[in-house]
């Protein structure tokens, strides 16, 4: 069964999520990619005041393509988030709950949604231009000088997405590939 969830995520909300969960997100996320988490990174250090709250916010990893007329945004698939695992355990535990990508996360990574309290959503790579179809509006709210990598506050309606690691460190990728070999262990798949 297909979880319906706004954004921002509680807490309470976070840690309810499984991996494997399929889920459909409405509400508020912001993009960000590699060059605006590494300037997101360097304030941190800096100890700056962010451009954004990370508090219970979601980041979409995402560099969306010019939008055609009459449209609010390009094509806007999910980029590899393992490019932003350098600067992810820092934003997670000033607040950010929810990563939405594609790929694996490092060990780092993990250990910093199980010690903070966030999740990892899995979006379909290669499925951009159906994705951008639940953004129904799109501002650039910080870095603007960045182009496609500048961050955005989206509002998405039933954006598709799946839990691939939960806050427990449950990981839908590890799972997966575990029920497979088992299947084809015994013989399931030729």
């Amino acid at each position: 069964m297909i979880k319906r969830i706004n954004l921002p995520l509680n807490k309470d909300e976070v840690w309810s999520l499984r991996a494997g969960e399929p889920l459909l997100l409405s509400g508020i996320m912001y993009t960000a990619r590699d060059a605006a988490h590494r300037r997101l990174y360097e304030a941190i250090k800096q100890d700056q005041e962010l451009p954004i709250s990370l508090q219970g916010q979601a980041i979409y990893y995402v560099g969306p393509c010019p939008a055609s007329p009459g449209r609010v945004i390009g094509s806007a698939g999910p980029t590899t988030s393992g490019r932003m695992d350098a600067y992810a355990p820092s934003l997670i535990e000033r607040g950010l709950t929810v990563m939405i990508g594609k790929g694996l996360r490092s060990a780092e990574v993990i250990a910093a949604m199980q010690k903070y309290g966030a999740v990892y959503l899995a979006a379909i790579g290669g499925a951009g231009a159906l994705l951008s179809k639940c953004i129904i509006e799109s501002e650039i709210v910080a870095y603007p000088e960045l182009g496609p990598e500048a961050i955005r506050r989206l509002r998405v309606e039933q954006f598709s997405a799946v839990v691939a690691i939960d806050a427990f460190g449950n990981d839908w990728y590890q799972i997966g590939r575990a029920k497979y070999r088992r299947v084809s262990e015994i013989g399931g798949l030729q």
